[in-house]
C-alpha cells in the first residue's frame, strides 16, 4: 500500500485512531487533544514530547504511532524534526551534565548556562583545550597509568596531528580489572544467558571473578613460552571466555588479533598471515538457532598455529585436535595453580599495540588497523559522554570481538564502571528481547538490520524494555520509520547514533543526551573531532553552514591510527586532500551532509554517489524515499548504471520484498510510484528501471555492497546486446 499524506496532528480523529488500531481510539483521541493543549505555543517538538513521554506506549500499534509522530510535524519545513528533547533535570544527572554543573563557569566561562544550553560550547572546548578535557576524562573514568604522561598533546612530526600522552606506560586490560569511582570488586562486571534457556536465572560474573579468570588465563598464556608482544588471535563467539581470553592477552603484554567467527577459511588465512598470530583461541562449534556451526575445521582448513579450542557446551571433551593444538582444560593446566588468580600487568608504552583489527576487505586484502593502548581509552570516552555510560548501567550490543565494536563493547563498559550483558545465541529473536528484559540493559546497541528484523517479526512484543535509557547505532545508516518503531518499545529513549572507523578506535559524528535527536540523524561531531565536509573542489565548506560532500576529519583525533601494518597510513589517510590551520585533514571516504538546522545525515561511502542528470546524489539519499514508497518493501538499493555506449547514469533500483516478488505490470506500478516519489527529492530523478533481488549483497560487517550490485547490472545490460 502506498504511503499515504500525513494529516496535522489537530486535524486527526478518533475514526482515524481506530483505522489505525488504536484499542481505545476515543480516550486516545481524547489524551491527544490534552497533549496539544498542554503544548500550546511551544512548537511541534513539545506536543511530540507530550505524546511520547505521556500517551503512547510499547502496546499501541505502531501504526499510530506513526501517525501521530508524523502528524505533529505535517507541513513543518525541517528535514529533521527532532523524536526526542532532553529533559533538563535528567540532562543534569549525566555524566557531561555532572561535570558542567559542577565547574560549567569555569570550564567554559561566564557564557556557561546550564548543560543542554552549553552543551556545544563545550564541545568547541574539547577541540580548543585538549590538555584541560582529556586530563578531566581521565579523571572522571579513573584511568591509571604507571608512568604518567608529561602532558596530555605534544607537536611532532612523527605522528598526524601531533603525539598523544608523551611519555605513558599503562595497560588498558588492568584499567577494566581495577576499583573505578564508586566501583566495588563485589560489582557485577558481565550478566549473561545462553540462548536456549531464556526461562533460566541470569549468569553473573563480578569485577573480582573477572579478575581471577582474566589472571588465570595471563598465567597460561606465559606458559606456552611466546615471546612478550606476539600476536595471538581469538576467533569464536562474544561470550564470557572470550572477554576474558581478550583482557589475558592485552595484560600480559601479548596482542590481541581480531578474527570474525563468521569469516570462512580463506579470510581466517589471510588475517593469521597479516598478523603473523603465534597462536589462535577458538571454540569446537557455534551454537546458534538450534544449530551447530563449525568453526574449528575453518581454523584447521586456514591452517593456522597453534591452537587452543574450548568446547562450546561446557566440559564436553574435543576430539581429534591436531598434534600441537590443546583443549582449553589442558591449556588452563598449565598454569601455576598456586598463583593462578595473581598476575602483575604487563606496562606498555601509550602507543604499544594491544590489539589488530581488520577493515571489511571487500575487494583486495583487508586494512590490518592496529590499537595502541590509547585507543581503548577514546572508545570508553565516547561511552562516557555520547551514551552516558556509567556504575550501575547494563550494556548490551550484539556484536563480535572480530569487529571494532567487540573491543569497544569491553572497554566502554569496563572502563566506565558498567556491566557488560552477553547473550549467547541469535539477536534476532524473542530469546534475546526477554535477555534485554531481564539483565535491566540501560543502553542497548543495534545495527538498522536487527532493528528491521525486530520491528518485522515482533519478536520484542510483550517484554519490558523500560529499563533503557538510550540506544546506539552503528554500521550502516538507519530508517526513520525503524527507529521511531525501536524508541517506541523504551518509551520513547533516543537512539544516538554513532559513526567512526577502527581505524578511530570509535566515532568521529554521533548524538548527545544533552541534545534534541532526530531520527537516522547526528546532533554533534564526537567530543575532541573536528570535522568538515568538503566542496565539489575539495575544500571545506564554512562551520555551520548547511551542504553535502565528502567528510574530511581534522588529524588532531585523540586514539585514532598512525600506521598500518599491510599499507602506507599516509597514503590511504592524508595523500591528496586539503589543508586547514596547517595540518592536512584526515580522510574518511563517507559522504555526510549537514542539514539547515544543523544535524548531519550520512549518505553512504563517496563511492556510493552517483550523477543523475549532472547532479550529485547519495544513494541513501535515494533509498530513503523508495523504502516507504510501499509496504510490501523490505529494503532497496539504489545504483547508478552506465547505459551501453556510454552516457549519463541511468537509476536502476532493486528491491527486496517482505514476500513472494509481484508481477511484471506490479513492478511497472512500483517504478511509476518510485518516480512520483523522487519528484520530491529532484524532479530530474528518474528511474530507469526496476529489479527484484532475494537479498542485498553486504560485507560481513553488513555494509551493503553496491558496488556487486552496480558491476551485475551493468554487465547484464552489456549482455543484451
Amino acid at each position: 500500500m502506498a504511503a499515504a499524506a500525513h494529516k496535522p496532528l489537530a486535524a486527526i480523529t478518533a475514526d482515524d485512531l481506530a483505522a489505525a488500531g488504536a484499542p481505545e481510539p476515543a480516550a486516545l483521541h481524547s489524551a491527544v487533544r490534552g497533549a496539544l493543549g498542554a503544548a500550546s505555543g511551544r512548537g511541534p517538538a513539545a506536543v511530540w514530547g507530550e505524546l511520547s513521554r505521556g500517551v503512547l506506549r510499547p502496546g499501541v500499534p505502531f501504526a499510530v504511532h506513526r501517525m501521530l509522530y508524523y502528524g505533529c510535524y505535517a507541513g513543518s519545513p525541517s528535514t529533521t524534526p527532532p523524536a526526542w528533547t532532553p529533559d533538563p533535570e535528567e540532562a543534569a544527572l549525566t555524566n557531561v551534565g555532572r561535570v558542567l554543573e559542577a565547574r560549567g563557569s569555569e570550564i567554559i566561562g561566564e557564557a556557561y548556562k546550564d548543560p543542554v544550553t552549553s552543551f556545544r560550547d563545550f564541545h568547541k572546548f574539547s577541540n580548543e583545550n585538549p590538555e584541560a578535557y582529556w586530563k578531566m576524562v581521565f579523571e572522571e573514568m579513573g584511568i591509571t597509568f604507571s608512568v604518567a604522561p608529561s602532558c596530555i598533546l605534544r607537536d611532532s612530526d612523527a605522528y598526524p596531528g601531533g603525539e598523544w600522552l608523551p611519555g605513558a606506560v599503562l595497560n588498558a586490560a588492568a584499567n577494566c580489572l581495577t576499583a573505578k569511582p564508586g566501583r566495588t570488586s563485589s560489582d557485577v562486571a558481565i550478566v549473561w544467558r545462553d540462548e536456549g534457556k531464556d526461562s533460566e536465572p541470569l549468569n553473573f560474573v563480578t569485577v573480582e571473578e573477572l579478575r581471577k579468570k582474566v589472571c588465570l588465563v595471563a598465567n597460561a598464556l606465559d606458559a606456552l613460552n611466546l615471546a612478550k608482544g606476539s600476536a595471538i588471535a581469538i576467533d569464536m563467539p562474544m561470550n564470557v571466555n572470550a572477554v576474558v581470553i581478550y583482557l589475558a592477552i592485552v595484560l600480559a603484554g601479548y596482542i590481541v588479533v581480531s578474527i570474525a567467527d563468521s569469516f570462512a577459511a580463506p579470510a581466517i588465512s589471510t588475517r593469521l598471515k597479516i598478523s603473523e598470530a603465534k597462536a589462535i583461541f577458538t571454540q569446537d562449534c557455534i551454537l546458534r538457532d538450534d544449530k551447530e556451526l563449525p568453526l574449528y575445521s575453518r581454523v584447521v582448513e586456514a591452517k593456522a598455529p597453534m591452537a587452543i579450542v574450548i568446547p562450546a557446551r561446557g566440559s564436553t571433551p574435543i576430539k581429534g585436535l591436531r598434534t600441537d593444538d590443546l583443549s582449553w582444560e589442558d591449556f588452563l593446566g598449565r598454569a601455576d595453580r598456586t598463583t593462578a588468580g595473581i598476575y602483575t600487568a604487563v606496562e606498555q608504552p601509550a602507543y604499544q599495540f594491544s590489539n589488530i583489527l581488520f577493515s571489511s576487505g571487500t575487494t583486495g586484502e583487508p586494512k590490518a588497523i592496529p590499537w595502541t593502548h590509547l585507543t581503548p581509552l577514546k572508545a570508553a570516552a565516547d561511552g562516557w559522554c555520547h551514551m552516558d555510560i556509567r556504575k550501575g548501567d547494563v550494556v548490551a550490543w550484539p556484536t563480535n570481538l572480530g569487529w571494532m565494536m567487540g573491543p569497544w563493547l569491553v572497554y566502554a563498559s569496563l572502563l566506565n564502571g558498567a556491566s557488560m550483558a552477553l547473550y549467547n545465541g541469535s539477536p534476532n529473536s524473542s530469546g534475546f528481547a526477554k535477555f534485554v528484559q531481564d539483565a535491566k540493559v540501560t543502553m542497548l546497541g543495534v545495527v538498522p538490520s536487527i532493528v528491521r528484523t525486530w520491528k518485522n517479526t515482533d519478536c520484542t512484543a510483550g517484554f519490558d524494555w523500560s529499563n533503557i535509557r538510550c540506544f546506539s547505532s552503528t554500521g550502516e545508516a538507519s530508517s526513520v520509520d525503524d527507529y521511531l518503531w525501536l524508541m517506541g518499545r523504551a518509551c520513547y529513549k533516543p537512539v544516538i547514533e554513532y559513526c567512526g572507523g577502527t581505524e578511530i578506535g570509535g566515532g568521529f559524528i554521533t548524538g548527545s543526551l544533552l541534545q534534541p535527536q532526530a531520527l537516522s540523524a547526528f546532533s554533534t561531531p564526537a567530543m575532541g573531532c573536528n570535522l568538515f565536509i568538503l566542496d565539489s573542489n575539495g575544500n571545506p565548506l564554512p562551520h555551520d553552514s548547511a551542504g553535502i560532500g565528502e567528510l574530511a576529519l581534522d588529524p588532531t583525533l585523540f586514539g585514532s591510527s598512525t600506521t598500518l601494518l599491510n599499507a602506507d597510513h599516509h597514503e590511504v589517510y592524508f595523500s591528496g586532500m586539503p589543508e586547514w590551520n596547517a595540518k592536512v585533514l584526515r580522510r574518511h571516504g563517507d559522504e555526510f551532509e549537514r542539514t539547515a538546522d544543523g544535524y548531519y545525515r550520512a549518505h553512504g561511502r563517496a563511492d556510493d554517489t552517483m550523477n543523475l542528470g549532472g547532479i550529485k546524489v547519495s544513494s541513501i539519499e535515494i533509498e530513503r524515499i523508495c523504502n516507504r514508497v510501499n509496504d510490501a518493501i523490505l529494503e532497496t538499493a539504489a545504483i547508478g548504471v552506465p547505459p551501453v555506449g556510454g552516457g549519463p547514469e541511468q537509476l536502476t533500483i532493486a528491491v527486496v520484498f517482505k514476500d513472494q516478488s509481484p508481477q511484471a505490470e506490479d513492478l511497472n506500478q512500483l517504478k511509476l510510484m518510485f518516480n512520483s516519489a523522487l519528484k520530491k527529492l529532484n524532479p530530474l530523478f528518474k528511474v530507469s528501471s526496476v529489479v527484484v533481488v532475494p537479498s542485498l549483497p553486504r560485507t560481513a560487517s553488513n555494509k551493503v555492497m553496491r558496488r556487486v550490485l552496480r558491476k551485475e547490472f551493468t554487465q547484464a545490460k552489456h549482455s543484451k546486446i
